[in-house]
């Protein structure tokens, strides 16, 4: 079978829930390899919430559906507080950034608690805020990868205490980013952390709408991770 949108190639999909330290119940989804133990794990951040982001934008949804299978990563996937998806809806409410510090803690804790291998964080949007802000917390996060980052509350000395970390950075700037664009990205990167891995995506945008895109922010993701797997194939065998 061909690997394009709308496709689920097979995985283990468990229905998970975890609660913050502020005794929040979030809800959400791990999918890992159906017969063979994960290489890494990509714990992922959706992006804004007030703007239509959840645990299954489609970037994300897209990794669950494929990487299990093409890369043998598992994907744990959650609405934070407050977000609603056909999972279900996450208690609490929208904090703006800062209480969903709580969010990421707790999903880190449960991938630890499942003993999941090598754990990154794929922040897309408002998760890359996130993702900046509190992943240094975390001595057991690898690394992140940075999907359309708006540096709208990550503050320049968040994204500067990345550099010297050992936790690598991966960057994906689309070209037609509607926040931030590689011109004015790049420079902010450069500065803050010399060691971030920076790709500007041509013709990509914001949303990284179509297959093309698609297809080149996983491949990102993976190269990153478990460049093994590389190149990630265009076809299944079932």
């Amino acid at each position: 079978m061909e690997v394009r949108a709308g496709v689920e190639l097979p995985a283990v999909r468990e229905e998970v829930e975890f609660t913050t330290l502020d005794r929040l119940r979030l809800v959400g989804e791990l999918a890992t390899p159906l017969d063979r133990h994960p290489v890494a794990t990509l714990i992922t951040l959706h992006p804004l919430p007030t703007h239509g982001g959840f645990m299954d934008s489609h970037i994300l949804r897209k990794a669950a559906a494929r990487l299990p299978a093409l890369a043998d990563l598992a994907v744990l996937r959650f609405n934070t507080r407050g977000t609603s998806s056909p999972r279900g809806t996450s208690d609490g409410a929208f904090g703006e950034g800062v209480t969903e510090r709580f969010d990421l803690e707790a999903a880190v804790r449960f991938a630890r608690d499942r003993e999941l291998p090598r754990p990154w964080l794929v922040g897309w949007s408002f998760g890359t805020e996130v993702a900046i802000k509190y992943g240094l917390a975390h001595d057991e996060i690898e690394g992140v990868s940075l999907l359309s980052p708006p540096l709208h509350r990550a503050t320049r000395d968040e994204l500067a205490a990345w550099h010297g970390s050992g936790k690598r950075m991966v960057v994906l700037v689309p070209e037609l980013d509607d926040f931030l664009r590689p011109e004015q990205a790049e420079p902010i990167f450069r500065e803050a952390v010399p060691e971030a891995e920076f790709l500007a995506v041509p013709g990509g945008k914001h949303l990284w709408v179509g297959e093309a895109q698609t297809r080149t922010v996983l491949t990102e993701i993976v190269r990153a991770v478990n460049p093994a797997a590389l190149p990630l194939p265009e076809t299944y065998e079932l």
